[in-house]
């Protein structure tokens, strides 16, 4: 595996005998993630999935072990200069920024832009569905539309590896695939490495191309979702999603 994907964009990224704590559970990650590909992350609720974006991100320190990101160890760096994008459940806009401001802050903290930076936010809006809606405040929109914007601002920032932490959880079933479909868009033409945190198998089985299984703090299985939800995917995880769902999820398959 390169550690830059050829004729893409996404960084490999690789948690290399990480430890953490907070109170008194421990975590302990020793995981690869290849360079340009969908991973979905799932587990049981305070397996550590979210812990373990946020160790990516930088808003974590591990007590030992290294992060490393296209082969760089990026533990000395802070999370505004790792190669990092992260959109959260709640999708962390200003509420008196109008919506072409909220994507700007991707270019420019202080919103000073240039006219690079003006052409790539338009760009931004138009490939996510929200040309026309530049001066909009976050409460005049819906919870996919404010979904929307924290992409649009992912798009220009451009880094290679995006991290979601379940940003569509809150929405509506159509609405979520939505949203995963544009997910699955942006990375077909930008080749970002893909971490998403998800509790619904049929989100993995969506967009995921590979699966990391997450149980008591530790990485319990990974694999190709082919391989997970084949009905002879790992036990821990068989058990995590249940039987009948697993059988929906092979009939589904088959037709």
């Amino acid at each position: 595996m390169t550690e830059r994907a050829i004729g893409g964009q996404g960084a490999s990224v690789r948690l290399d005998k990480v430890s953490f704590s907070y109170g008194e559970t421990s975590l302990a990650f020793d995981v690869a993630f290849a360079a340009a590909r969908i991973t979905a992350i799932m587990g049981p609720s305070g397996s550590g999935k979210s812990t373990l974006l946020n160790l990516i991100a930088g808003f974590e320190t591990p007590l030992s072990g290294r992060v490393l990101i296209g082969g760089a160890d990026v533990g000395a760096e802070p999370p505004a200069a790792r190669p990092v994008s992260m959109v959260f459940q709640e999708n962390n806009l200003f509420a008196h920024l109008c919506v072409e401001q909220n994507v700007g802050l991707g270019r420019s903290p202080s919103l000073r832009l240039s006219e690079a930076d003006r052409a790539a936010i338009a760009d931004a809006l138009a490939r996510t569905g929200l040309a026309g809606k530049e001066k909009r405040l976050p409460r005049e929109l819906s919870g996919g539309e404010r979904q929307r914007v924290a992409l649009a601002r992912v798009l220009v920032l451009d880094r290679p590896v995006l991290l979601l932490d379940e940003p569509f959880a809150s929405l509506g079933p159509a609405l979520r695939d939505d949203m995963l479909d544009l997910v699955a868009g942006l990375h077909a033409e930008r080749g970002m490495t893909v971490l998403f945190v998800t509790h619904q198998p049929e989100d993995a089985r969506r967009i995921g191309q590979n699966v990391v299984f997450v149980d008591n703090g530790t990485v319990a299985a990974m694999g190709t979702a082919d391989e997970f939800f084949a009905g002879t995917g790992p036990e821990a995880f068989r058990r995590y999603i249940g039987v009948s769902a697993l059988s929906r999820d092979i009939a589904r398959k088959r037709t």
